[in-house]
């Protein structure tokens, strides 16, 4: 299994372009969800990657604290299509976590997670810490994992 970070400057240019397609084509397409995908987040972010024979099959974005939130936040998170139902979202949220913890060493995590993802994320400990709000017309909620959670 091949799982890496990458700190923005350490992306290729094709590398760069692949995770970018990749979220487009989630985010954007595979859900009918016209955004601003490029937020001015992943130049300060780690970008956590998982790849088979060259090809990313699961994608975090990290997101240090003080960027986006006061706490360290992990988003983006996506699952190739075509990898679904293989277990990656959950090892994806394990490595995700387990590098804000280790390398940041924060007391807590947040996250914007889509409201039908709710229970996966619990499933890891984070808790909903607003009420359901949309985001560009798909329903999200904040959530958070704490010290006492992990």
């Amino acid at each position: 299994m091949d799982w890496k970070t990458y700190y923005f400057e350490e992306l290729t240019a094709k590398k760069l372009y692949e995770v970018l397609k990749l979220r487009v084509d989630v985010f954007v397409v595979e859900q009918n969800c016209p955004y601003p995908e490029l937020d001015n987040l992943d130049q300060q972010s780690i970008h956590l990657l998982y790849s088979e024979d060259g090809v990313i099959q699961a994608y975090a974005r990290l997101v240090p604290g003080g960027v986006k939130y006061d706490l360290p936040s992990i988003g983006r998170v996506i699952v190739r299509q075509e990898a679904r139902g293989r277990g990656l979202a959950k090892q994806l949220l394990e490595h995700s976590i387990n590098y804000i913890l280790t390398e940041w060493k924060a007391p807590a995590i947040q996250l914007q997670g889509q409201v039908y993802l709710q229970e996966f994320y619990q499933s890891f400990g984070f808790q909903p810490i607003s009420e359901s709000y949309d985001e560009d017309g798909i329903p999200h909620v904040d959530m958070k994992l704490t010290d006492s959670k992990m």
